[in-house]
């Protein structure tokens, strides 16, 4: 039987590049700083650049090559406001994209919450889709653990957790003892570099507080 391409909806998580002026230098060797950090993670990562607060429309094959030389690619644009950077855009073989904020998505049907109770290993991804994600267990350095919903560990943290993946801002991971090399909630992100040391090996909630990641203590 002849099998034919199918298309079909999905989410994934991406990177957003907020340009505040056209130095792509500087964003790349910033960008780059952040790759050497968690290069597992970054690596070949999707990439959309914020151009809302640029007046003129970059020179985005520039922008391309900067991004490419980090090892990250620049897949679209997004705070389009202009057509002319709609036009470039589409010449150079980037999308254009709505942000959150210029469109609503239709909520995802909610499936029940994954249980994992073995170790996550290195090098281990475990993903629960449209649903929360709960860790009876340790979760090794290089592990990635990724959820649609929230996250809760009952062990040490010490690899990757995603929460809100599909843009749930709600989202939040919890965990017994962080150590965590990054942790995410609906694209926003820090490495270990920037968790408050008065967090570390220590019960945490994580949650998104204006687009930024806010950390505060677990009640025991």
């Amino acid at each position: 039987m002849h099998k034919h391409p199918e298309l079909k909806g999905s989410t994934f998580t991406l990177s957003v590049l907020h340009l505040v002026d056209d130095n792509f230098t500087e964003a790349a060797a910033i960008l780059a700083d952040k790759v050497s950090q968690a290069p597992a993670f970054f690596e070949g990562a999707p990439v959309v650049a914020d151009v809302s607060r640029l007046k003129l429309c970059p020179d985005l094959t520039a922008l391309k090559h900067c991004l490419s030389e980090t090892g990250m690619i620049l897949v679209g644009l997004t705070g389009v406001t202009h057509n002319d950077t709609r036009q470039q855009a589409k010449s150079v073989g980037l999308a254009v994209l709505k942000s959150s904020k210029q469109s609503r998505v239709a909520d995802p049907i909610q499936t029940p919450t994954k249980v994992v109770t073995n170790p996550v290993r290195s090098g281990q991804q475990i993903y629960a889709k449209n649903a929360d994600l709960v860790v009876l267990n340790h979760v090794s350095a290089g592990a990635e653990v990724i959820a649609d919903g929230s996250i809760h560990i009952y062990g040490v943290l010490r690899g990757r957790a995603i929460a809100g993946a599909s843009g749930q801002q709600q989202a939040r991971i919890y965990c017994q003892n962080l150590q965590s090399e990054l942790l995410s909630v609906a694209g926003s992100y820090w490495l270990s570099d920037k968790i408050p040391s008065e967090f570390i090996e220590r019960p945490v909630m994580v949650s998104l507080n204006q687009e930024s990641l806010q950390i505060d203590p677990l009640t025991l």
